[in-house]
């Protein structure tokens, strides 16, 4: 792996090494989660994780109408059920998601969970090996439940400059494939450009191309599932 991911045999050593510290960490609080963890045992059922920013937290549209809540009515009518537990807040970074993995994958107990950050760090301009440092700390806690991942990619506008949006662009698939977890390139890329898709910001989708976005998704979505 090259020097841009941030040294990457130091980071795979160190999410090996989070990982462990994960495991030995979560099992003393498994015990406030273990009514709802047979709960959804007896009842068949497995849970898909959300964790990402107003791309996925259905930013100016009714939550209903999101990709994630579309995505849970076609995981309900799998065999067995599964449900999703959309976990996005508007507005965060991979830092904000780092700092809260612990507690949401302890609390929901995911069989899969969906990293959908990076956006805001790209238009804030934030360092990318943050990025990839924090990425790779939600990786790390999501396998160390073991929960299987997929990373959403997210790119940027040339006017960032194209040493930056080429970094950050490469960054998401390069940590998940360095940690095992699943890629999705691009979360935008069949609504990306077509300008009626999005709302006045030119950043948002609006309701109506959530179901692109629900399909765009499915197939990288759906292997994990088995």
């Amino acid at each position: 792996m090259s020097e841009r991911y941030g040294g990457g045999r130091a980071i795979l050593q160190w999410a090996m090494l989070l990982s462990l510290w994960f495991a030995g960490g979560i099992g003393n609080a498994q015990a406030s989660t273990k009514s709802k963890a047979n709960t959804n045992a007896q009842a068949g059922q497995r849970t898909v994780l959300v964790v990402g920013d107003s791309l996925s937290a259905a930013y100016g549209i009714a939550a209903q109408d999101g990709w994630v809540a579309l995505t849970g009515q076609r995981l309900a009518a799998r065999t067995p059920p599964w449900n999703i537990v959309n976990a996005s807040i508007s507005g965060d970074t991979t830092a904000g998601g780092a700092a809260r993995i612990i507690g949401e994958v302890v609390r929901v107990k995911p069989a899969v969970v969906v990293i959908e950050l990076g956006a805001n760090d790209g238009l804030r301009g934030l360092p990318l090996r943050d990025l990839r440092r924090n990425l790779a700390r939600m990786i790390g806690a999501s396998q160390s439940v073991g929960a299987k991942v997929l990373v959403i990619g997210m790119r940027l506008p040339p006017n960032y400059g194209q040493a930056y949006t080429d970094e950050f662009e490469r960054g998401f698939c390069g940590i998940a494939t360095l940690l095992h977890a699943t890629c999705l390139p691009f979360l935008l890329e069949p609504i990306a450009r077509d300008r009626t898709a999005f709302q006045d910001d030119n950043l948002h989708p609006v309701a109506a191309a959530q179901p692109a976005l629900r399909d765009h998704v499915w197939p990288a979505l759906a292997p994990l599932l088995d």
